[in-house]
């Protein structure tokens, strides 16, 4: 930097379209292996801007815990099996619709701070133009008794909670889970901050 010049900020840019060729890679969408334990289940749906109008270049990426409800991590101690054939993260880019589908498992519930459980969820962010920074949220499943007292759900107030509950589908590729993201406005999905 030459003298008598102060340094600036670089300015912030939004998160590009440029999930395709840069960070998603083929079979990044399917969690699963011949071998990996548990219920296996596809989670699909799209992904919405304010207007309503579906995003077709954004990047769903999840992260979740094993069967066992034990996370492939090594900050994770808990003493519940490890699945060699599961690590619980996975990429997909949204087509032209907006629509996004993953193939895993049915995570297990993981431990709480306090001790107790939380129950059952698959961690998520979004990626999309427009976005200074990613979107973190939850996918949570219906009729789950471990819902009513997790602690993170709990934080929602009710009538907000709908959007991070997945509905149950049936396909031809087994029992599924739709989880549509509203990015703003009607029916946002509540995003977390980290």
């Amino acid at each position: 930097m030459p003298p008598g010049q102060t340094p600036s900020q670089t300015p912030s840019q939004t998160v590009g379209p440029f999930f395709g060729p840069a960070l998603i890679w083929p079979g990044a969408e399917t969690l699963v292996r011949a071998k990996t334990r548990g219920e296996r289940i596809v989670i699909e749906g799209r992904v919405f801007d304010g207007d309503g109008a579906p995003v077709a270049d954004a990047m769903i990426e999840i992260w979740q815990a094993n069967a066992e409800g034990r996370y492939d991590h090594p900050d994770d101690s808990q003493q519940k099996q490890l699945d060699p054939d599961f690590h619980g993260f996975g990429r997909v880019a949204t087509d032209p619709s907006g629509g996004y589908r993953l193939r895993t498992i049915r995570p297990g519930a993981v431990a709480a701070r306090d001790l107790g459980l939380q129950a059952p969820h698959i961690n998520v962010a979004v990626f999309a133009r427009g976005l200074l920074k990613h979107l973190v949220t939850r996918i949570y499943f219906p009729n789950e008794p471990l819902n009513a007292d997790d602690p993170i759900l709990k934080t929602v107030p009710p009538d907000r909670r709908p959007t991070l509950v997945a509905r149950a589908i049936e396909n031809a590729a087994g029992p599924g889970f739709r989880f549509d993201i509203v990015l703003q406005g009607d029916n946002e999905t509540v995003f977390f901050s980290l």
